[in-house]
C-alpha cells in the first residue's frame, strides 16, 4: 500500500447500520448551538471561503481537505503569539513528512501566561487542605522567579528537567518556567513506584529534578523525601533537586544538592524573557503505559501542542474564559497538560489531588458544586463505579453550574451514558473523548452543536482525517476497523527520544499501513460522522479468525449486577483462539452454573455467539494502570506463561498472581 497524500480520495465502503434509528439522549438548544464557539467559527469560515457550511459535517470535511487552510485558521483564531511569523504553513503531503510552520519562532509558556490580570486562573485543592486560589497576575510573578531560579541553575534549552510531584500550582509554576526557557518538561505521580520513574526518567538524562517531601491519598500520608536519595543514585545527571512542600509547611533534613522550592523562587525577577524558538521545538516528553516493554519515551512540540489544544478547548469543549475547567487527573497522564493548556483561554484551572471517595464518595460532586465547576472531566471508569454503586449526585448536589462532562481512559458503556442523563444533570453535554499521549489530545471528542448518543463519541476532530479501516486498507463505515488518521496533523510526535534511526517510532505507528497512521484502537465511524470505540485492537479477540472488540463484550455485561469489574482475553487452545472472560463478583455472590448460563446468554443477546466465552472464571482483582486502564495484555501473557515487563507500571501488580496456572485453563 503506498502513502497516502492528503488530496488523495479514498472511497468509503457504506453498510447498512442503525446505530442513529435510536433517540437522542440530548440534544443542545438552539440558543446554545448557536451561540457556541464552533458555530460561530463554522460561520466565520464559510465568509472567508465564500462557502456555504450547513452542517458540522461539511465544516469536517474541508478541515480535513484543505489541511493548510484549516491550520491557518486556527493559527489566526488562536492569535498565538510568536516574535517571527511561519514562511508556509504546511511542507510536505504525508504524515511522516510534513513540516509545519517553518520559520516561526515562538514560546509554549508565553501562550499559556499572555493573561496579567485578577482573574482567577488556579484554585487548588486537596485532601485535609484549604483551597488556594492563584490569579493569572500571581501566576505569571511565581512563573518569573521560577524561571529565574531554574537558570541560576544551568537550565538551558533543550535541557530537560523531570517532576515527580502531587498535581498542585508548583507544578504548573514548574512547567511554565521550564519551558519558558526552551527546556523539556516531564512528570510523574508520586504514586509511581521508583521502578517505573526510573524506566522513564533514566531514558532522558534529566538535570534537575523537581520533587515533593509528601502527599496525601485516602486520608493518609506518604512521605516522599527518603526517595530521593534513591533517584538521585541510579539517575547521575541530576545536578539539583528542588523540593516542594506539599506535606510539610517547612521542609528539613534535605540530602545533598537539593534546595528548597522557596530557596528557588528566593530571587526579586518580575518579568520573564520567553525563550524564541522554532515551532516543533520539544515542550513535552511524555511516556507510553510501559506495560508490554519499556515506555517510549514520546517527544511533543511546542507550536503543535498549543494549537490541537487551543482547537479543543475553544471549538469542541466550549471553553471561555468564564469558565471553570477541571479534569480528575495526576501529573502522570497527558490529561494534565490538556487541562493546563486552558490557562490559554484564560479560563480558571481547578487542580485536585487526592482521592475521589475521601473523604466520601461524593467528593469530585462536591467539588463541582463548592467551585462552580462548568467543565467536570473524569475517567470513564469514574462515572461507571458511581452507577454500579447507585450515587445520585443530581439529588445531593448542586450542579446547575456544569454545562459540559468529559470522559476518557477507555470506553464509556451505554449504560454510564444513561446514568449521567438520568442521576447526574439531564441538559448538559456528555463528551467521551479519545486520543492519547501519542498525540496529546483527541482523535474523536465533543461537539456543543450535536446530539448525544448512547455509547458513541459525537465527531471526529476538526482537521483529524480519521477513517476506519479493514486489514486491507479499505475504510468502512458501520463497521469495526482499525483507527487510522490519514492527513497530517501538527500535534504528532516530533520523535521518540533516543531513536535516532527513528525505528521505534515507525514501528509504533506506521508498519501496519505504511505512510498512514495506526493508533491501535478498534472503532465504528457511523453513518452521522459519530465514533463507536471497541477498545485496544493490540488486545482484540480472533476466535475462529473473527475480530471482537473486548469493549463490545464489557458493553452487554453492563446490565448484570452480580458483576463488578472484569477482563477478558484471548487463550491459544487446539490451534485457535477462545475467549476467556475473568470477572469479579458483587459481594455474596458465587459464580453458578446458572449465573454463567446468565452472563453468556446476556453476551450472545447483545453481541453475537462469536463473543460468549468458552471460559467465565473468578478472580479477587484485575490489573489496571496508574491511570485507570484495563490491562488486558498483561493477563493475556500470564494465561500464556508469558513474563509480563515492567509491572511497575501496573497500579496492583499482585493481581497478576492471580491468573498464574489456573487449571480451568487446561481444560477443554
Amino acid at each position: 500500500m503506498q502513502p497516502m497524500s492528503q488530496g488523495d480520495h479514498i472511497p468509503v465502503t457504506e453498510r447498512p447500520f442503525t446505530t442513529h434509528m435510536k433517540t437522542p439522549l440530548w440534544k443542545p438548544s438552539a440558543q446554545r448551538a448557536a451561540g457556541s464557539n464552533m458555530a460561530r467559527y463554522m460561520h466565520e469560515m464559510a465568509r472567508q471561503m465564500k462557502k456555504n457550511f450547513e452542517s458540522y459535517v461539511e465544516l469536517y470535511e474541508w478541515s480535513v481537505t484543505d489541511v493548510s487552510g484549516f491550520w491557518k485558521s486556527i493559527w489566526e483564531l488562536s492569535r498565538i503569539k510568536h516574535s517571527v511569523s511561519y514562511n508556509s504553513v504546511l511542507n510536505g503531503d504525508s504524515i511522516l513528512n510534513a513540516r509545519w510552520f517553518e520559520g516561526a519562532r515562538l514560546n509554549f509558556a508565553e501562550n499559556l501566561l499572555h493573561f496579567r490580570d485578577d482573574h482567577p486562573a488556579i484554585v487548588s485543592l486537596k485532601e485535609q487542605s484549604q483551597a488556594r486560589r492563584i490569579s493569572y497576575r500571581q501566576l505569571y510573578a511565581s512563573v518569573a522567579r521560577c524561571a529565574a531560579g531554574l537558570k541560576e541553575l544551568g537550565v538551558r534549552p533543550g535541557d530537560r528537567v523531570a517532576a515527580y510531584i502531587p498535581n498542585c500550582p508548583e507544578a504548573v509554576v514548574a512547567m511554565l518556567a521550564v519551558t519558558s526557557l526552551g527546556a523539556i518538561w516531564s512528570s510523574c505521580s508520586p504514586d509511581f513506584g521508583l521502578h517505573g520513574v526510573l524506566d522513564r526518567f533514566g531514558q532522558i538524562a534529566p538535570k534537575i529534578l523537581i520533587t515533593a517531601d509528601g502527599y496525601r491519598y485516602n486520608g493518609k500520608a506518604y512521605d516522599c523525601l527518603e526517595r530521593i536519595g534513591h533517584l538521585q543514585e541510579h539517575l547521575p545527571t541530576i545536578e539539583h533537586v528542588v523540593v516542594v512542600p506539599c506535606l510539610h509547611e517547612v521542609t528539613t533534613g534535605l540530602p545533598p544538592k537539593s534546595l528548597s522550592w522557596d530557596k528557588l523562587l528566593g530571587n526579586e525577577a518580575t518579568e520573564i524573557n520567553f525563550a524564541q524558538l522554532p515551532f516543533d521545538h520539544p515542550v513535552y516528553i511524555m511516556y507510553s503505559s510501559g506495560t508490554t516493554g519499556a515506555p517510549k519515551c514520546i517527544v511533543h512540540g511546542a507550536g503543535g501542542t498549543l494549537l490541537q489544544h487551543f482547537k479543543e478547548h475553544t471549538l469542541h469543549t466550549d471553553l471561555r474564559r468564564e469558565d471553570v475547567i477541571t479534569y480528575y487527573t495526576t501529573c502522570g497522564w497527558m490529561m494534565w497538560n490538556w487541562l493546563v493548556s486552558a490557562l490559554q483561554i484564560g479560563a480558571t484551572i481547578v487542580l485536585y489531588d487526592g482521592s475521589p471517595s475521601y473523604p466520601g464518595p461524593d467528593t469530585l460532586w462536591k467539588i463541582v458544586e463548592q467551585e462552580h465547576i462548568t467543565v467536570f472531566g473524569t475517567s470513564a471508569r469514574f462515572l461507571s463505579s458511581c452507577r454500579a454503586a447507585g450515587r445520585e449526585p443530581s439529588r445531593c448536589h448542586d450542579l446547575s453550574s456544569l454545562k459540559t462532562i468529559l470522559s476518557t481512559g477507555s470506553p464509556l458503556s451505554e449504560k454510564d451514558f444513561e446514568w449521567v442523563y438520568s442521576r447526574v444533570k439531564a441538559d448538559v453535554l456528555l463528551s467521551s473523548i479519545s486520543g492519547g499521549t501519542d498525540i496529546i489530545s483527541c482523535f474523536m471528542l465533543g461537539n456543543p452543536m450535536l446530539p448525544v448518543y448512547a455509547g458513541e463519541i459525537q465527531c471526529r476532530g476538526l482537521g483529524m482525517k480519521v477513517e476506519a479501516f479493514d486489514a486491507d486498507g479499505i475504510p468502512h463505515r458501520n463497521e469495526v476497523g482499525e483507527l487510522v488518521c490519514l492527513a497530517p496533523f501538527p500535534c504528532r510526535p516530533v520523535c521518540f527520544w533516543n531513536d535516532p534511526d527513528n525505528s521505534r517510532y515507525l514501528a509504533a505507528y506506521f508498519e501496519q499501513y505504511p505512510g498512514v497512521w495506526r493508533h491501535g484502537d478498534y472503532i465504528t465511524i457511523t453513518d452521522t460522522g459519530g465514533v463507536i470505540v471497541h477498545g485496544r485492537s493490540d488486545a482484540t479477540l480472533n476466535p475462529g479468525g473473527v475480530r471482537i472488540g473486548t469493549a463490545e463484550i464489557y458493553a452487554a455485561l453492563e446490565g448484570l449486577a452480580q458483576i463488578r469489574d472484569s477482563v477478558v482475553v484471548g487463550q491459544r487452545f487446539n490451534g485457535d483462539v477462545r475467549v476467556i472472560l475473568f470477572v469479579i463478583l458483587a459481594e455474596n455472590v458465587t459464580l453458578t452454573e446458572a449465573l454463567q448460563a446468565t452472563i453468556r446468554e446476556t453476551i450472545r443477546r447483545h453481541q453475537t455467539p462469536r463473543h460468549v466465552p468458552a471460559k467465565i472464571i473468578a478472580v479477587a482483582d484485575i490489573p489496571y494502570t496508574l491511570n485507570g486502564k484495563k490491562v488486558e495484555l498483561a493477563v493475556t501473557r500470564v494465561i500464556h506463561g508469558e513474563e509480563v515487563p515492567n509491572r511497575q507500571a501496573l497500579a496492583n501488580p499482585d493481581s497478576l498472581g492471580l491468573f498464574v496456572n489456573l487449571p480451568e485453563l487446561a481444560e477443554p
